[in-house]
């Protein structure tokens, strides 16, 4: 850590390495849990991470050098919710070092001006125009179309495995490509507007928005940055269409919505459309996959929720603190300096945020490396975050959840592994979530 003043370095505690692999990742959690509340940590595998088409420049610097990483709840907690913290870098820049700033092309420039990044005044703007749509009231109207597309999906799940001679219970499917990535890429399209015919020729984009996503600090290569574009030109004249002709969906809800007298402007509806992609698509990807996964290792559990399908909220909500979508938020920045855990941050110096890390306190959260669908308290894990950055999908991600679970298995209550546990693999990411899931139905 350096000292704002005069460089020297400063060490939170001993350097505690963290992979990259989640399958140890919260080993290596553990460890930094048991250094304190704010510890120094380095990447395992930085060489091997950084490299190849997941990589760039960007990222390889950042997985090279140490960090500090907030590791217990409530230091986690106050993290995400103190104003001292920033989610802009910029924030504790003098004008002379923006100026030196390198320079940003316009499709990565666009992705930075969601609300991840953005502090109030600004973010407390954006997010009063688009919180309407993601209300509780909003989410329980949409509650049957959900329904009726999870059962949409797993009819053809069906029909396709009787195609192929399949018979209940030892049918195949790949639960993420049949089910846990199409359900929510479609739901959220549906909300936004996007047109049928265009569906497919989106799904790619967002596909490829995604696994730039993954990369969150690294560069792109230029067929990503092509894409990216060829999708932006998409939604401007998206847009063009939708202000001539606005109906009812969230795009032409944005394109309008005022409060205060403040609008967003195109370039803040483009990103806003950017980030509802990725928060209402790769958060429940990851929830549905990761908490069958979980089921199907823990046979108690998936036997509660057979018997009793109510359970699917206990489900989404210790999925979410057992093994949440997102590991750690990479950086808070200290617009001052900020004594947190007993440690000096220093003003300008960023912290990452351990999502993970605080889900499995056991401070907070007895026993917590048990899978308990019923657990008293689940629901205060930090999976979505806290405070005014929380996850502005949340409120779908849950709904879909408990739809997805409480569904897949009333219809499946066989549902099970169609491979050893140890040969399912995490995707190596900064997001954690599974590539596929082959199971019998």
């Amino acid at each position: 850590m350096q000292n704002g003043s005069n460089g020297e370095t400063e060490k939170a505690s001993a350097t505690v390495t963290l992979s990259l692999d989640p399958g140890r990742a919260h080993e290596d959690y553990a460890a930094a849990w048991a250094e304190g509340p704010v510890v120094t940590v380095s990447f395992t595998d930085a060489s091997t991470a950084a490299g190849g088409d997941e990589g760039g420049a960007d990222l390889e610097a950042f997985l090279a050098r140490e960090h500090l990483f907030v590791s217990h709840y409530d230091a986690v907690l106050s993290a995400l919710v103190d104003g001292r913290f920033s989610s802009d870098r910029r924030t504790a820049m003098t004008p002379e070092q923006r100026e030196k700033l390198p320079p940003v092309i316009e499709e990565l420039r666009l992705l930075s001006e969601s609300l991840l990044s953005k502090d109030p005044p600004d973010h407390t703007r954006l997010r009063k125009l688009i919180q309407p749509s993601f209300s509780p009231r909003i989410m329980e109207v949409m509650r049957p179309r959900i329904q009726k597309l999870t059962d949409d999906l797993l009819d053809v799940a069906e029909r396709a495995a009787e195609a192929r001679g399949e018979r209940a219970p030892d049918r195949r499917m790949d639960l993420i490509e049949a089910f846990a990535y199409p359900m929510p890429v479609t739901v959220i399209s549906d909300m936004l507007g996007i047109p049928l015919a265009d569906r497919a020729q989106v799904k790619q984009w967002t596909e490829n928005l995604v696994r730039a996503d993954r990369r969150r600090v690294g560069g792109m290569d230029s067929d990503t940055i092509a894409k990216l574009r060829q999708f932006i030109s998409y939604l401007r004249d998206l847009f063009v269409m939708k202000r001539q002709s606005p109906v009812e969906d969230m795009i032409s809800d944005l394109l309008r919505a005022e409060e205060a007298g403040d609008k967003l402007s195109e370039d803040e509806v483009l990103s806003t459309v950017f980030l509802l992609y990725l928060a209402g698509h790769v958060t429940t990807v990851n929830l549905i996959g990761n908490g069958a996964f979980a089921l199907f290792q823990h046979p108690t559990e998936l036997a509660k929720l057979t018997a009793d399908p109510s359970l699917a909220k206990g489900v989404v909500e210790e999925t979410l603190r057992y093994w949440g979508p997102v590991d750690f938020v990479a950086a808070r920045i200290a617009k001052e300096d900020v004594h947190l855990g007993g440690a000096r941050i220093p003003k300008g110096e960023p912290v990452m945020v351990g999502l993970a890390a605080a889900n499995r306190d056991p401070a907070r959260f007895p026993n917590p490396n048990t899978y308990d669908i019923t657990r008293e308290g689940a629901e205060r894990h930090v999976a979505f975050g806290k405070g005014i950055h929380l996850c502005v999908g949340a409120p779908l991600a849950r709904v879909e959840g408990q739809i997805a679970f409480d569904t897949l298995f009333r219809r499946f209550p066989a549902m099970r592994l169609a491979v050893p546990p140890d040969e399912v693999r995490w995707n190596k990411s900064f997001l954690r979530g599974l590539a596929s899931l082959p199971v019998l139905f």
